[in-house]
């Protein structure tokens, strides 16, 4: 008979705790959870905190008694493990509800420990009103201030995922909002052009965005307020602040057990196996591999962990599972707009030396014609000669999910961003077109391996000179309505007829206002023996940009 400790009971833990079970009926498990609950919804605390989770218990997902009873483990909360004995093979540790101190012998452990929110050595971040949310324990502690104290305004620290979630949640229970970010952007996996598209919804929406701003102090207000938040050049009151400056693994216990750790986590081969025999790692702790890029990182994300927690399962009980890696697929809703993205952004294409292109897009969710179709801003990266897709990113109002989930499934199946042309995709007016935003990308990708579009990107129309003429082919109204500085106008269909205005000797940089029409002129002027470049995103990735 087996006897598995699991130390961590969220996401990997009980992802592991419950496959064990259904492969091995005679095996000991026992899952040692520090805090007062396990299996609990990580991800919504922030949507209870505003109320759209009503109750407090639907976060609750599992207890350590029904555990028991569908699954027979022993699943022990409030019980911190303080210390391992790879040569004992036991664990150590306290009930924290008895200050009684425990010791269980296993013959594998898996550590699923965590990362604890990153708190900076920074005056006033341990004064009251000021929290971190990791926890159901943080979320009740923050939600109890919120009804004792009726706080009117409340800062944000950090531009996340949790931070942007808590702008959002904290705006709807009535405060006012102020996101405060020492990056000049939020969303780091996102690229700057696009995160700006979420600044601009978080602005409409009344959120104070005080952008390379990087906290200083927080100093008290009394009477058990928070008071001022000074963060670089920017300082804000607030009644309530919440810390989302990232989290940071949680390594200490597995360190001291003699486990490797590499630059910022545990280190696990594809198996999930550390160094030290019979002692498995999942979750947020670890590092993994990124196959997009081959490189150690560390992703705090549930999917993975779940699918983590499985395969430690299959592999203890006899499997050899592997592990494929991360690549950071990741969602959120930022009042009406949804933001993803996958894969690797463009500055850390740059900063591996990697050649890529870069597709901007703005097809509608579905079709057009259809009522309520709304545009999704498209980002993406691939390497135009053998194809293969970087990442993507995307915002917009609906279908974003869909798209950047196709995507993320072309990365891991290894296809190439052309192939994209060729997928099936579910296609019905209400749902999408029949040429999808996804065969869109596909389509211009292949036209650029071939040779067909040249682009040039939003970041090098300020850097043109003398030798380049920028056209734009949009109709009069669209034109009267912005256009880049300097620019032509001639319309797409007056254009074969007014050939005798561009230039030979110039290069041609052509845009319109999402992108077609420039592509069907570039065409047209580079079977006339012109030198042509397309705006990639058009006009409105160009006005889009950060200033």
């Amino acid at each position: 008979m087996k006897k598995i400790v699991i130390v961590g009971g969220v996401a990997g833990g009980m992802s592991a705790a419950a496959r064990l079970r259904r492969l091995d009926e005679e095996a000991e498990i026992v899952v040692l959870e520090r805090t007062g609950y396990v299996s609990f919804a990580n991800c919504g605390l922030p949507y209870y905190l505003g109320r759209e989770i009503p109750n407090f218990e639907d976060l609750v997902l599992q207890t350590p008694e029904a555990l028991a009873a569908r699954f027979r483990l022993d699943v022990r909360v409030a019980h911190e493990v303080r210390g391992v004995d790879p040569e004992k093979k036991t664990v150590t540790g306290m009930n924290l509800q008895t200050n009684e101190g425990f010791e269980f012998p296993y013959d594998h452990l898996i550590l699923s420990v965590g990362a604890q929110p990153i708190k900076p050595p920074i005056p006033g971040l341990d004064s009251e009103g000021v929290f971190t949310l990791r926890n159901l324990e943080d979320t009740a502690a923050i939600d109890r201030w919120i009804e004792d104290k009726n706080p009117k305004t409340a800062a944000v620290v950090g531009g996340g995922y949790i931070g942007l979630e808590m702008a959002e949640q904290l705006h709807r229970r009535g405060m006012k909002v102020h996101l405060i970010d020492a990056a000049p952007q939020t969303l780091p996996p996102f690229d700057a052009e696009m995160a700006e598209l979420v600044h601009k919804e978080l602005e409409k929406n009344g959120v104070d965005l005080p952008l390379a701003s990087p906290l200083d102090r927080i100093e008290p207000g009394g009477k058990g307020q928070v008071g001022a938040v000074k963060a670089g050049q920017a300082e804000v009151h607030a009644d309530l602040v919440i810390l989302g400056l990232g989290v940071r693994p949680d390594i200490a216990l597995a360190k001291a057990a003699g486990v490797e750790v590499g630059n910022r986590g545990i280190r696990v081969d594809d198996h999930m196996r550390t160094n030290v025999p019979n002692i498995w790692a999942v979750g947020d702790a670890i590092e993994v591999v990124n196959p997009i890029c081959g490189e150690q990182v560390v992703i705090a994300l549930g999917g993975p962990a779940n699918r983590q927690g499985r395969i430690v399962a299959n592999n203890i009980c006899g499997g050899e599972d592997r592990y494929n890696g991360t690549i950071g697929t990741a969602i959120l809703r930022v009042f009406e707009l949804q933001a993803g993205a996958t894969g690797l952004k463009e500055a850390q294409l740059k900063e591996a030396g990697l050649k890529y292109e870069a597709i901007y897009l703005h097809p509608k969710d579905h079709a057009g014609y259809y009522p309520g179709a709304t545009p999704i801003a498209l980002k993406f990266l691939f390497e135009p000669e053998s194809g293969k897709i970087y990442g993507a990113q995307a915002v917009g109002q609906a279908g974003v999910d869909k798209r950047i989930d196709v995507i993320a499934t072309a990365i891991m199946a290894g296809m190439t961003a052309s192939e994209l042309a060729d997928l099936e995709l579910a296609y019905s007016p209400p749902f999408g077109s029949a040429k999808d935003p996804i065969n869109l990308i596909g389509m211009m990708a292949e036209n650029i391996s071939a040779g067909l579009l040249k682009q040039i990107q939003w970041h090098e129309i300020p850097k043109l000179d003398g030798s380049s003429f920028l056209l734009d082919v949009r109709s009069a109204g669209e034109v009267k309505g912005g256009t880049i500085e300097g620019s032509v106008h001639i319309p797409l269909p007056e254009l074969r007829d007014r050939l005798d205005e561009i230039p030979k000797d110039k290069t041609i940089v052509v845009f319109c206002q999402s992108g077609q029409r420039s592509y069907f002129a570039s065409r047209v002027l580079t079977q006339r023996g012109y030198e042509v470049r397309n705006l990639s995103g058009a006009y409105l990735t160009y006005q889009s940009q950060p200033s």
